[in-house]
């Protein structure tokens, strides 16, 4: 049978579609905590700039008591609400009762709290719980919480993540007479078809919306060549004046963030984004059930097996 047809009919006998099964296997078990990590604080920060205007509390006022406390005084002050710490920087307020912002690091150590310009009393964080955590998992998503080290690594991690799905795509096609099955979930199978039935139709359906956040994420750290690109054939980085319009070169270069977060269009898709990109945390989990089950378990079962005549052949002895 020519391989044309054998890959129409019966795609599991070509050479090239198990050689691309065990890449969208290992690539999936070797990237698949650092999927589970990126689409998680993903879609935990859709609504961030939202949640940040929420969250703010805006200037917190203070009675005015007595008199001001001076530069000096506000600094001794924080050093005795946290000893051993240095003050860095200290932030007056607009209003005569607004409270103080100050900044302390004590090595890696860093405080940022408010006080009381009268009393000097410590009044709390100057950033909230809320926003602290928003934070961490933008640094999570952007940068691996590594700075510009774990920002590249991220965007190898994107380029891993489209690698698995234009493996997945090759892999996903079961052949002319059975593809419509592939499309859909059947819901009274054995557990392992169930597995495999949804790992193999959810990876179908938002196939194009995991591709293009592993193309616009490697394209969000490594912008360099699509700007390059795009300056081929249009002008970008014109610069400002007055009733220019931004040139196209430079709308085309917004599109990947734009495309990525999906924080341009409002809460329907920013809803959407949020749903759709936790698809990638079940298709770890299904991809690696199919992996314990096809690699794992057999592999346990050799070893028992082959395990059982040496045992009696050292009894023997």
């Amino acid at each position: 049978m020519p391989v044309g047809e054998r890959w129409a009919r019966r795609p599991q006998t070509v050479w090239l579609r198990k050689a691309l099964f065990q890449v969208h296997l290992w690539t999936g078990i070797g990237v698949g905590l650092y999927v589970l990590a990126i689409s998680i604080s993903g879609s935990a920060i859709v609504y961030r700039n939202t949640l940040y205007k929420k969250l703010s509390p805006g200037p917190k006022m203070v009675p005015i008591s007595g008199e001001r406390l001076s530069h000096d005084g506000m600094k001794q002050a924080a050093v005795r609400a946290y000893p051993g710490y240095s003050v860095s920087y200290i932030w007056e307020g607009k209003q005569p009762n607004q409270v103080v912002e100050i900044w302390m690091h004590r090595g890696d150590k860093q405080k940022q709290r408010l006080f009381d310009p009268y009393t000097g009393k410590d009044v709390g964080p100057s950033v909230p719980t809320g926003i602290k955590i928003l934070a961490w998992l933008a640094d999570l998503h952007v940068n691996l919480l590594a700075g510009k080290p774990g920002r590249a690594v991220n965007g190898l991690g994107a380029g891993f993540l489209t690698l698995l799905c234009l493996t997945g795509a090759v892999v996903w096609w079961p052949g002319v007479e059975s593809w419509r099955r592939s499309l859909s979930i059947n819901w009274r199978a054995n557990w392992k078809r169930f597995n495999w039935d949804l790992h193999s139709a959810f990876g179908f359906w938002t196939f194009l919306f995991i591709f293009m956040w592993g193309i616009t994420g490697v394209l969000l750290v490594f912008p360099q060549p699509f700007q390059d690109f795009v300056a081929h054939f249009t002008p970008i980085n014109q610069p400002f004046r007055r009733r220019q319009p931004v040139a196209i070169g430079d709308k085309i270069l917004r599109w990947p963030a734009y495309l990525h977060f999906g924080n341009r269009w409002g809460w329907p898709i920013e809803t959407l984004w949020v749903i759709l990109g936790l698809v990638p945390v079940v298709l770890f989990v299904t991809g690696g059930i199919m992996w314990w089950n096809r690699v794992l378990v057999p592999a346990w079962k050799r070893a028992e097996r082959e395990s059982v005549p040496e045992a009696v052949a050292q009894g023997i002895d």
